[in-house]
Order: C-alpha cells, then sequence, then structure tokens
C-alpha cells in the first residue's frame, strides 16, 4: 500500500467511526425523547405543592416532649378517672395526661385572683417518693 492509499484509508475509517459515533448519538436522543414522550408528565397543582410544603415545615417543628411524674392523692386520681368516664360517655376518647392539659389551659386563663384561689384549694403534699412497706 502506498502511503496516499495509507492516508485515504485512514480518513475513510475517520469518517466512518465519526458516521457511526454520530449515528449512535441521533439513536441515545431519538430513544431519550421516546421515552419522555411516553412517560406521563407528573403535574402538581399549587395547592398540592403548598400542602407538601407545609407538610416539610410541619415535620421540621417537632414539639418538644418532656416525660416527668407527679404524686397526687387517691381522691385527684379518682376524680381523673371520673372525667375519663365522662368524656367517653360523650364520645371522646381522652388519656389522663389530656385531662391535665386541659386543666393547665383552663389554669392559665384565669385572672391572678383566681388562680390564687384554686391553688389555695389544692392539698399540699409531702415531696418524694413514698417510703417502701
Amino acid at each position: 500500500m502506498t502511503t496516499k492509499n495509507q492516508s485515504n484509508a485512514k480518513e475513510s475509517h475517520a469518517t466512518k467511526t465519526t458516521s457511526a459515533v454520530a449515528k449512535n448519538a441521533v439513536t441515545k436522543k431519538t430513544s431519550k425523547a421516546d421515552n419522555a414522550v411516553q412517560k406521563p408528565s407528573k403535574t402538581v397543582s399549587l395547592a398540592d405543592a403548598a400542602t407538601e410544603k407545609s407538610s416539610k415545615k410541619d415535620k421540621s417543628k417537632k414539639i418538644k416532649m418532656i416525660r416527668d411524674s407527679y404524686t397526687m392523692p387517691e381522691s385527684d386520681y379518682t376524680k381523673l378517672a371520673v372525667l375519663k368516664k365522662r368524656c367517653l360517655e360523650a364520645g371522646i376518647h381522652v388519656k389522663k395526661s389530656e385531662l391535665v392539659r386541659a386543666g393547665i389551659i383552663r389554669l392559665s386563663k384565669l385572672t391572678n385572683a383566681a388562680l390564687l384561689n384554686a391553688v389555695e384549694q389544692v392539698e399540699i403534699l409531702k415531696t418524694g417518693r413514698p417510703a417502701k412497706s
């Protein structure tokens, strides 16, 4: 093979390779376009987007819960049971902690004089755990 024939063969091979690469690129672009047509696009309304954003904000603003224990007379504990039963009769299931929190909400809305009057009616207890028998 002469030098001229070798260079023509190289150019021919390069042209074939380039055209093969171009064909593959066109084929890939076409297949991506076909896939885009075949897949239904997900449309999100503004209300849905707002709901998603607010739910993400709600998750990030978790309320810190504090676990605590209290000592109370048996009569007050019985009153909690009676209040729970009254709520059940009204069709509302309520927990003891929810009743205590409802009481706190009501107390927080009282005037200072009414609050002090309510606190004076509560029996003062000895703090700490009861002694083991």
